[in-house]
């Protein structure tokens, strides 16, 4: 299969039908790599707004089980996306998503913030370090999984298009960035996290590294200081060098797609081990679209 084959396959594609084929494609074959850093980088902007920091903070899931914490979430995104959004699977991680979710007080603008940057990460990312840029089918499908995700969790007001997404994205960060202690110490468990994988006379390097590819105003609301300019280059030049040795590989096989390798489940997984302890072998309710009930809508205050 030829580097480019499967952009040409993706752009006779209908993303408004085919999005979650594309978004597998995207993530499992083109961008795996990228997909999941960007997902990380959308992570770390959640922490820069006090009032989602503040409530994973005080759950202590970071500080107590971290890795278990991140793994959970790539997860259950995995699960939804898997077989389709409308699959079996599909609708029941979506159920066991919304149950762990439904024990807090989270405004909507918030869950609508947090996916935003889920359709967002992803692309600014992989524009800017992947092997090439994603084209229009594959910006249109990322807008329509997060619509999508939005009907499954019950979101009101999900955009219409990426550039609806952006624009929340970036208007929301304008209203809601601001430094808090909690923003710090959540972003302080997950980099710990992340050094960890790998081995410890490596760490500082990585940690410094991944400061580095952060924007300033990021940096700023998590507590830390803006990079040196040499380590921004560095990080921007190693991730480059990186995208153009990519491009001159041989496309991703079909047998042999990207999936995740969980650390916190060598032997595999289930849907309920996934998520705090308190939410294993609950009731799942219907979802939104099942029992015809309206979008979410929950008052817009501090969770």
């Amino acid at each position: 299969m030829g580097r480019y084959s499967r952009l040409r396959e993706i752009r006779r594609m209908d993303p408004a039908r085919d999005y979650a084929e594309i978004l597998r494609l995207i993530s499992q074959y083109e961008f795996p790599w990228d997909y999941r850093q960007g997902v990380s980088v959308a992570f770390l902007r959640d922490y820069g707004v006090p009032r989602i920091s503040v409530l994973l903070d005080r759950t202590q899931e970071f500080e107590r089980s971290g890795q278990k914490r991140y793994d959970d979430t790539v997860l259950i995104g995995y699960e939804m996306a898997a077989d389709g959004f409308d699959s079996e699977r599909g609708r029941a991680a979506a159920r066991h998503l919304n149950r762990i979710h439904g024990k807090y007080r989270i405004p909507n603008e918030d869950f609508l913030y947090v996916l935003a940057t889920t359709v967002v990460g992803p692309k600014r990312w992989i524009d800017r370090f992947g092997w090439r840029p994603l084209c229009a089918q594959e910006v249109q499908a990322l807008a329509e999984v997060g619509r999508k995700m939005a009907a499954m969790m019950g979101i009101e007001g999900a955009p219409e298009s990426y550039a609806g997404f952006e624009r929340l994205l970036d208007a929301y960060e304008e209203r809601m960035f601001a430094y808090d202690p909690a923003n710090r110490r959540v972003a302080n468990a997950t980099f710990r996290i992340m050094a960890g994988w790998y081995p410890r006379p490596l760490r500082p390097l990585v940690a410094r590294f991944s400061l580095a590819v952060l924007d300033e105003r990021l940096l700023v609301v998590l507590g830390f200081r803006p990079q040196p300019h040499w380590a921004r280059l560095s990080a921007e030049g190693v991730l480059r060098l990186r995208a153009r040795c990519v491009r001159w590989l041989p496309a991703r096989p079909r047998w042999l797609p990207s999936r995740p390798q969980p650390r916190s489940y060598p032997f595999g997984w289930r849907l309920d081990d996934l998520g705090p302890h308190w939410a294993r072998s609950r009731p799942l309710e219907p979802l939104p679209d099942e029992r015809g009930a309206s979008p979410r809508t929950v008052p817009n205050q501090s969770a």
